[in-house]
């Protein structure tokens, strides 16, 4: 249909564009419909791994979990029956977490805090970003290696477990948790920077047109602007740790139950060995030696629980951090 111009002329309507105008893939070269389709079947091939994962092992689990399992210690058996539970390694994931997150948080924020906020000398901050990504692409099997290597000098002696005749082993919660704190720092440093980094200037210009201080700034005006991003560099860090293995079989012992060294409370607990989730489905399965196999079952489908619940918490905080912000930025435009 043709529309006419004051002068006469008859004009033809401007032609669409947007998706109605996009051809159809059937129409694209071979090449591009060929990418199409590897990437659809790249996408849903990742899902039913991860589907077959989750299922597999969700189906195993609810088989064999039994809820004495989880109140019962582990014990030394040749029949399923008589191996107890995996309370211990249990108790043994959660202090090796908390370990790890409260050695590798404050690492980690202070130096995102100094690569944002201040970078200088710029050469320094480039030697600690390249550090920081130097340790996160080294194998978990190295970390152990240099740890248990550390942790067995004489001078680290009261930090790990030693003999009775004074030989140092470098085994310990304590030697295990700091080098977890090496590989949950690198996620938590990204998304720590990354969060200052996307904060507007504007909120800095407007706390320093106040009067307060650099450091005031970061305390009360970019630290809880970024609550969001530690959170999920927090939970990230907690995955990593909770799935290692490496580290727990070098530096916490591999032993099934909770072994203090001394008879302090607490010092004694953190100085002793154990094991971990991931050590006792190791040494359950069928390619170890524990002889109980549906145990090992049961115990990787509360890690996957684990696993499941710290993903569904990291997209939650993502959401949340999200629709935060694109309320900020209507407000700002209104």
């Amino acid at each position: 249909m043709s529309v006419s111009s004051p002068y006469g002329i008859r004009l033809r309507p401007p032609m669409k564009s947007g998706p109605g105008r996009r051809s159809s893939p059937l129409h694209w070269r071979w090449t591009d419909r060929l990418a199409l389709a590897f990437a659809w079947i790249a996408g849903l091939g990742l899902c039913a791994i991860a589907a077959a994962i989750v299922l597999y092992m969700g189906y195993r689990g609810v088989q064999y979990l039994r809820p004495s399992l989880l109140v019962s210690r582990p014990e030394v058996s040749l029949s399923q029956s008589g191996s107890g539970g995996f309370l211990d390694p249990v108790l043994g994931t959660l202090m090796l977490t908390a370990i790890g997150i409260v050695l590798a948080a404050p690492l980690a924020i202070g130096s995102a805090l100094w690569i944002a906020e201040y970078g200088r000398p710029t050469w320094l901050a480039r030697i600690v970003e390249s550090s920081i990504e130097v340790v996160a692409g080294t194998p978990d099997i190295v970390i152990a290696l240099f740890g248990l290597a550390i942790f067995q000098l004489p001078l680290l002696a009261p930090f790990s477990f030693t003999a009775s005749g004074g030989g140092v082993f470098g085994r310990s919660f304590l030697a295990a948790g700091s080098m977890m704190s090496l590989i949950a720092l690198p996620p938590l440093f990204t998304a720590t920077r990354d969060g200052l980094q996307a904060v507007p200037d504007h909120m800095r210009e407007a706390a320093f047109a106040l009067g307060k201080t650099k450091i005031a700034t970061i305390r009360a005006v970019l630290l809880p602007s970024v609550r969001s991003n530690i959170a999920t560099g927090v939970t990230l860090g907690i995955s990593r740790i909770i799935g290692d293995t490496a580290i727990v079989v070098f530096l916490l012992g591999d032993t099934p139950r909770l072994e203090p060294q001394g008879s302090a409370p607490v010092t004694g607990l953190l100085r002793g060995t154990g094991s971990t989730l991931t050590s006792y489905v190791f040494d359950n399965s069928p390619a170890g030696e524990g002889g109980a196999p549906q145990k090992a079952y049961a115990a990787a489908f509360v890690l996957i629980v684990f696993v499941l619940g710290l993903n569904l918490l990291v997209d939650r905080i993502g959401r949340s951090h999200a629709d935060a912000n694109g309320l900020n930025v209507a407000g700002a435009v209104v």
